[in-house]
């Protein structure tokens, strides 16, 4: 009877202790108390060279016929761009397809024979240069698709490092006001869950806007417009 007695007051006072802790658990608060911000940032900056972007598009009705025809255009293509002072590491063949050349009419589906496209695209530091580029391209046989002003790779990661350095501080000023706001302080960053950045290029031409005159037209005008770069970044503080 004693050992009996001895158990059943161990698993009363188990009992009374797990609900004792249950009641500090629930009004204490939690020791890893955090904030969740994005922060954001942008700067509007020149570019730095204009991309010319060329399509080569040969049909004929054998394919091997529209290779060989488009080879020749794109080797003439690429000569005439070197003639004018272009370099081939500025060149650049970004896609090469062969297809069944077909369209849908009111019978169903005509084909014609086979298409060969190469997509070409052509760098310059001078703004100058593509009144020649597009002369270049146009005079030997190709098309100009359209025609930006954008950012260099070199220059995307140097306001690459300015724009996500900015998102980070303003998203620690963000931070820093909501803790402020609960009468608390930011502690240490815990994570940054994500980080993009962006920007686009400024388009002074495209084809399905306009002929070959008006893209000759385009690469006359220097840059008036500039580029926007932005980032986010997501951050999470403690905050005491």
């Amino acid at each position: 009877m004693k050992h009996q007695l001895n158990w059943t007051a161990i698993i009363i006072a188990l009992i009374a202790l797990v609900g004792v802790i249950g009641v500090v658990s629930y009004v204490t608060p939690s020791t890893d108390n955090t904030v969740d911000v994005t922060g954001s940032a942008q700067v509007t900056v020149p570019p730095d060279q204009v991309v010319v972007y060329a399509q080569v598009l040969t049909k004929a009705i054998l394919a091997d016929d529209a290779k060989n025809m488009n080879s020749e255009i794109s080797e003439k293509v690429i000569n005439a761009l070197k003639a004018i002072g272009i370099e081939s590491k500025d060149i650049e063949t970004e896609n090469y397809n062969i297809y069944q050349d077909c369209e849908w009419t009111q019978i169903g589906q005509s084909c014609k024979g086979y298409a060969a496209s190469n997509s070409i695209k052509i760098k310059s530091k001078e703004f100058n240069n593509a009144g020649k580029i597009v002369d270049a391209v146009v005079d030997s046989g190709a098309l100009v698709s359209y025609i930006n002003f954008e950012l260099s790779l070199e220059k995307q990661n140097e306001y690459k490092k300015t724009v996500l350095a900015d998102a980070a501080k303003d998203a620690k000023s963000k931070a820093e006001a909501l803790a402020s706001g609960f009468g608390k302080r930011v502690g240490k960053l815990v994570s940054v869950s994500s980080s993009d950045y962006s920007y686009m290029p400024y388009p002074i031409f495209a084809r399905a806007e306009g002929a070959v005159s008006d893209a000759k037209q385009a690469a006359t005008n220097l840059p008036s417009g500039t580029l926007d770069v932005t980032a986010t970044v997501s951050a999470r503080y403690e905050i005491k």
